[in-house]
């Protein structure tokens, strides 16, 4: 089994490198693990106290952002190191002043494990969520270094639990710790031998309430808010667009923001949604349209405040993107059909806080039910959920 791993790790190697012919993202993967261990070596050289905070990407690097900043206020003097995995979190955070640095996390193989923990010897790693790279977690126990999975949620119908003792789960025995979301993850761990579990929630709940006090000033975007009520469109895909593109066009009694998640088809939403582009927005335009495309990043989740409702993407492909950032704000939350493997959308939807849709007239009827609205509903949510990070940090 460990041979196939390997196997399936050079292939996707493969796979990338065929693609980065033409997609943009995969030529991005590729270049930013050009030189890696020598840019690596070069950058830490004779540093010590070094920690690892690993995440896939944009939305994991929001579970590790309150760690990250609650970590470094208790050890000031130990230098963080954080990876990526895919571009679209390294490209939005490889600024990101809280940490020491920021690089892409080589691919899973033996060897690559073997040389980025000799290069850096951390004194712990710590990864988020989904991130299990059976390599690096053999070469750290290998080592003697602490690796700790948190804010980790887990499924019955992952390989782990498929039966005892298979491969899959004997690798997860690698870890010093896990700080799991649920009891339901913790049941499983359990289930194939493993008890060095916490239940510490998820710190995503820190980070969107602290992010409600810390939100940019968005002068354009509250000037056009204030003209009619606004519906925020979040993290939005093709597929949800098609459906909120007919929305707009039967609704002119609302203003509209919409954030796509990839921002390579701007100027076909703007036409197919008669909108105006955040870039070529100023305070007199700004009154001419009801529909305001986004087309830049990392301005999402101070946006969410201005909303009388979200619409939040993902929920017609793999899977709905993050809700919390404006459930935190008090704003009911609409999504497509793809949310069970989201705790707090089943919550949500349970507190009445939260629709799911599966096509234009759901679309229609879950806005009319958040005409009116308590907020207090999910701001009680939001706290009631909160304090994972600290539970965390004391532990690691």
């Amino acid at each position: 089994m460990r041979f196939l791993y390997n196997f399936s790790i050079y292939l996707y190697g493969i796979t990338i490198r065929i693609a980065a012919v033409f997609n943009a993202k995969a030529k991005l993967w590729l270049k930013g693990r050009k030189n890696i261990f020598q840019n690596l070596a070069t950058t830490v050289k004779d540093e010590k106290d070094i920690v690892w905070f690993h995440c896939a990407s944009l939305g994991e690097f929001e579970q590790a952002k309150p760690l990250i900043e609650g970590y470094k206020d208790k050890y000031p003097s130990h230098k963080i190191l954080l990876t990526f995995f895919s571009p679209s979190g390294f490209e939005v955070r490889k600024k990101y002043e809280k940490v020491d640095w920021v690089f892409y996390l080589p691919s899973d193989t033996t060897k690559n494990s073997t040389q980025f923990i000799e290069t850096v010897h951390p004194l712990k790693a710590v990864f988020v969520k989904y991130e299990f790279w059976f390599n690096y977690m053999a070469e750290l126990k290998k080592q003697a270094i602490p690796f700790y999975s948190v804010s980790s949620i887990f499924r019955k119908e992952q390989p782990f639990f498929r039966y005892k003792n298979n491969w899959f789960a004997k690798q997860l025995k690698n870890a010093t710790h896990f700080f799991v979301q649920d009891n339901h993850s913790k049941e499983l761990l359990n289930s194939i031998g493993i008890n060095n579990i916490t239940i510490s929630g998820d710190t995503r709940f820190d980070c969107v309430s602290l992010n409600t006090k810390n939100t940019k000033p968005l002068p354009l975007i509250e000037t056009f808010s204030k003209t009619k009520p606004t519906i925020i469109c979040g993290s939005t895909w093709p597929k949800d667009e098609r459906i909120l593109a007919k929305y707009i066009k039967k609704n002119p009694q609302y203003n509209y923001i919409i954030a796509p998640h990839e921002l390579t088809h701007v100027r076909k939403l703007q036409k197919e949604t008669n909108a105006l582009l955040l870039s070529e927005a100023n305070q007199q335009k700004i009154h001419d349209k009801n529909v305001l495309v986004i087309d830049n990043m990392g301005l999402l989740s101070s946006i969410y405040k201005y909303g009388k409702i979200a619409y939040i993407g993902g929920g017609f492909g793999v899977g709905i993107h993050n809700i919390l950032e404006a459930v935190a704000f008090g704003v009911p939350v609409i999504f497509g059909p793809n949310y069970k493997k989201f705790n707090e959308a089943k919550d949500l939807i349970a507190l009445s806080a939260a629709k799911s849709i599966s096509n234009f007239e759901e679309l229609e009827q879950g806005i009319n039910h958040f005409e009116e609205f308590d907020s207090t509903i999910s701001l009680k949510y939001i706290e009631r959920n909160s304090g994972a990070t600290e539970r965390i940090i004391l532990n690691i």
